[in-house]
């Protein structure tokens, strides 16, 4: 059996991270036994769907790096498929036409609640002979179980039950013709035969509703999987008031699509003790048993860590890609080609200790901003009478000294040892005249990645 997963997000928003994860575990599972991820866009609520937000969604999937297979696929496009469906089982006998207006069925849910019993609602015309039907708008509901219980698989929450009695007869066409979600949902799974349903917890619920129509088609239904939601670290459900919770919002803050496809596997499954992995041992290791009962809690700092590793490990051509795309999701004017080549050149002083693209860009301001080296507070105390002696003593002695780390290293621990210094305590002024700030790679890694003159042209403007 070939394995077919799908993400099927609603266009009513942005791509949330919840709903990011959600697609990674369905990739990560199609992925990783050879079978396809498929991707349907559920664009029925007309009201509040839009090509924006449909857009949105597909970016933010192709920034994760979540290809899927063939094209999106959109639900509201196949509403004649669903009505027909909803017709065969018309004709079958296994749903039926209602006639009960709104007023009825709010009438029958106000009664019931002043008598305190279900109100759930019970449609007098399941059972009615047709010549007693009016000429009016009708819409079309499903036979539901009255009687014992059901009971789903669940590779995720184990075996869940759910009395009979808690089923309404749901509608499947409403009097205008149209289909519901619910009818919607089965069909295309079924019809895109879908094996793994892989989404949050919070449709569980929907699940028994759905397997009504399973049951009522015959259809062979698909393993389920249904995963804790995600929440903020105070244990509430993952909201704005946490930070950002769109796909878009975590690449414009400079994160790595690698490290957070790998921390957003992480939330909520495990494969031991591992932490940082690459996109072929998630795809080896993942499975629906490692994926745990309990909502996981969204990290910051965990995240960081891990973006952190990911961009330490990264190749440096892909990284300014990256960075690139970065600059253009924040609508940051782009690099020259000169800046572009120096981040090339500078990557390997600048990646180990960064954790998101913008601290590599902040990192990298003494050879991005040549013309506006501006002194912050901290570097212009460093850059005191004495400091500025010993800096004009040096930039002579480079002229002509061959310009590698060693000999650089070497030549400043002797000008530092001569003044009766350590080679750190001159570092700091050394660093205020190259980058103008107190933090920033090493003195050396600086003065390798700009080169001879300008080197020269800093400290002689530092010193003056």
């Amino acid at each position: 059996m070939t394995v077919v997963t799908r993400f099927a997000p609603s266009p009513t928003g942005s791509l949330h991270i919840g709903g990011a994860r959600t697609a990674l575990f369905n990739w990560l599972y199609a992925r990783g036994r050879g079978g396809k991820f498929l991707l349907r866009i559920e664009d029925t609520d007309r009201a509040r769907s839009s090509d924006e937000n449909t857009q949105a969604i597909l970016d933010g999937l192709t920034w994760l790096g979540l290809d899927w297979d063939g094209e999106p696929e959109s639900q509201f496009a196949r509403a004649d498929r669903h009505a027909k469906v909803a017709n065969a089982l018309l004709e079958a006998g296994k749903a039926y036409k209602c006639f009960s207006t709104p007023e009825e069925i709010e009438a029958f849910r106000e009664k019931a609640r002043e008598e305190k019993t279900s109100t759930l609602f019970r449609s007098p015309w399941r059972d009615a002979d047709e010549s007693t039907y009016p000429d009016a708008p009708f819409v079309i509901r499903i036979k539901a179980p009255r009687e014992g219980a059901t009971t789903l698989q669940d590779e995720v929450q184990g075996n869940v039950t759910w009395k009979n009695e808690q089923l309404d007869d749901m509608i499947l066409l409403r009097s205008d013709g149209t289909p519901v979600y619910m009818l919607a949902v089965v069909i295309d799974d079924h019809d895109m035969g879908v094996t793994h349903v892989i989404r949050g917890d919070d449709h569980l619920a929907n699940a028994f509703r759905q397997n009504l129509i399973y049951d009522a088609m015959g259809w062979d239904k698909p393993t389920l999987a249904h995963i804790p939601l995600i929440f903020g670290p105070d244990g509430k459900k993952l909201s704005k008031r946490h930070g950002a919770t769109g796909a878009a919002e975590y690449q414009k803050l400079g994160y790595p699509a690698a490290g957070m496809r790998n921390y957003l596997a992480r939330l909520g499954w495990s494969h031991g003790d591992d932490e940082f992995f690459t996109d072929a041992q998630a795809k080896e290791w993942f499975d629906l048993d490692g994926i745990g009962k309990s909502p996981a809690r969204f990290d910051f700092k965990k995240l960081e860590n891990i973006c952190g590793q990911h961009i330490a490990a990264a190749d440096d051509a892909a990284l300014l890609h990256e960075i690139q795309a970065f600059l253009a999701a924040k609508d940051a004017a782009p690099l020259t080609d000169t800046q572009n080549d120096g981040l090339l050149k500078a990557m390997y002083c600048l990646k180990d200790r960064a954790k998101t693209f913008g601290q590599i860009i902040d990192n990298a301001h003494f050879f991005l901003n040549f013309c506006t080296l501006d002194q912050d507070e901290k570097s212009e105390k460093m850059l005191d009478p004495v400091s500025r002696s010993i800096l004009s003593e040096l930039t002579p002695q480079l002229q002509t000294v061959s310009w590698d780390r060693k000999t650089l290293e070497g030549l400043v621990a002797a000008l530092a040892e001569a003044h009766g210094t350590k080679l750190g305590k001159l570092a700091g002024p050394l660093r205020a005249a190259l980058a103008g700030r107190s933090v920033s790679p090493s003195v050396f890694d600086m003065m390798l990645v700009i080169g001879r003159d300008e080197t020269i042209a800093r400290l002689e403007e530092a010193s003056a």
